[in-house]
């Protein structure tokens, strides 16, 4: 018998972090989008990103070895976790993946159907796969939970916590199309 049977519970498993981010892991992440994205540029500076407005794409980056990246950042509900999180795209496979559902006609704006993106290998063999889910409306009680959420998108552009009480109306309420 091994001794180290009865150490942790039968059923344990560790914790998973609890982001307010949905980061694409290895495997599957689904979610569904829930407001307009911002788009620009992301920079780093002191191991912080400095966003920047598409209209204003810095020259050069700031630390050479962090080259300047193409970014979405929208609200989205994050079906495996059950949470509504921001989720920000900069890697151009999934951002094509999904401008390309967008302009289908039979998929149209990702307000409507989950997507799921399944990430295999790591580093430069990193490869993302994007597929959507069929059309299915949006649990009200999702929609709810995202507006109690006030995520203020625009605070990205400043650094400023999208996630602090504000009278800001969040981006749900502004941008939702349904």
């Amino acid at each position: 018998m091994n001794e180290n049977n009865d150490f942790l519970p039968q059923d344990y498993e560790a914790p998973k972090g609890n982001s307010s981010y949905l980061k694409f892991g290895t495997g599957e992440s689904r979610f569904r989008i829930l407001s307009k994205p911002i788009v620009g540029w992301e920079d780093w500076k002191d191991n912080k990103p400095l966003r920047f407005k598409m209209q204003f794409k810095p020259d050069a980056p700031i630390d050479a070895t962090k080259p300047i990246k193409h970014f979405w950042a929208m609200i989205v509900w994050d079906v495996l976790a059950n949470d509504i999180k921001i989720l920000q795209i900069t890697q151009k496979s999934i951002q094509t993946s999904i401008l390309n559902l967008t302009n289908d006609a039979d998929w149209g704006a990702p307000y409507r159907y989950d997507i799921k993106v399944v990430k295999k290998g790591e580093k430069l063999t990193t490869e993302y796969s994007v597929t959507a889910v069929p059309h299915k409306d949006t649990p009200k009680e999702i929609l709810d939970m995202a507006v109690a959420k006030r995520i203020n998108l625009d605070a990205l552009w400043t650094g400023a916590d999208p996630f602090a009480p504000n009278d800001t109306p969040t981006n749900i309420e502004s941008t939702l199309p349904f």
